[in-house]
């Protein structure tokens, strides 16, 4: 599967109600963030604590253009938690981040404008 980035893109196919609800999407908090040298695209290797029902889950990043490891930590950030995990190099990752792309491709997080508990699903 190829994601387009281009912002004028018509959107894509069409899907159900029934399979958007299928997408668990949280916010989490991240509570550790470390460089990941070994990745193919410059990434981080964050740990992410989404509450008591989800639990802290692991996931890489590759958030360099916009974000450094001071600044992610204890940022809250939207992710799906209901993928199966993926292998990246000798790194397991659990979870999906989202976020947006800017004109350069870099990473942009996703980011509420109001606090939201660990955990909370978006719908």
């Amino acid at each position: 599967m190829h994601i387009n980035f281009d912002p004028h893109s018509p959107a894509q196919d069409l899907i159900s109600f029934e399979d958007f609800l299928k997408v668990d999407i949280r916010i989490g908090e991240v509570v550790e963030v470390e460089d990941f040298p070994e990745a193919r695209n410059p990434s981080f290797k964050l740990r992410i604590d989404f509450g008591e029902g989800v639990g802290i889950k692991k996931t890489s990043a590759q958030l360099k253009g916009h974000y450094c490891e001071n600044s992610l930590q204890g940022k809250r950030v939207a992710a799906v938690v209901n993928f199966p995990p993926r292998q990246i190099g000798k790194f397991m990752s659990e979870v999906l981040v989202l976020g947006f792309s800017d004109e350069n491709e870099d990473v942009v997080l996703f980011d509420p404008d109001h606090s939201l508990p660990k955990g909370s699903r978006l719908h």
